[in-house]
């Protein structure tokens, strides 16, 4: 990332981590996974961030928020400092995460099937000896 550009004061990791609006950790996560740059120098025992940082982890938080997976948001990251991407390159990153939401939806739609039908042969009393959704558990489904 590089050093501080002139006239921009370098940010503490506490002012990084505030700014961007994560914890210090998540910060540290950040560096250990590759994501962002750990910096170079420190000044008084202090590393101190250049301003861009807070970009990167604003970014990889808000990809994080609409599900993508670290190693996902590090190909994305990457693809946006290759002059040879384009824009079809990230929309197919999109839709290919579109299509992983759908399954999961799918998976999901499965499961509340299964245990509104477990749910509807319950009566809601007698001992749990006797309940048919605990005894449906030890069954295999198909």
């Amino acid at each position: 990332m590089g050093g501080a550009m002139k006239g921009i004061k370098p940010l503490t990791i506490g002012q990084v981590a505030k700014q961007a609006g994560v914890g210090v950790e998540t910060i540290r996560f950040y560096e250990r996974k590759r994501l962002i740059d750990q910096p170079q120098g420190k000044e008084a025992g202090y590393r101190h961030y250049p301003q861009e940082v807070i970009g990167r982890i604003k970014f990889i938080k808000n990809a994080k928020e609409l599900g993508f997976s670290l190693k996902e948001i590090s190909e994305l990251l990457n693809l946006r400092i290759d002059p040879a991407t384009t824009c079809a390159d990230v929309r197919k990153k999109a839709m290919d995460k579109i299509n992983d939401v759908e399954a999961k939806i799918g998976e999901l739609e499965n499961i509340k099937k299964a245990l509104t039908e477990l749910a509807s042969i319950c009566v809601g009393s007698g001992p749990t000896s006797e309940c048919p959704i605990l005894d449906a558990f030890e069954k295999q489904r198909d």
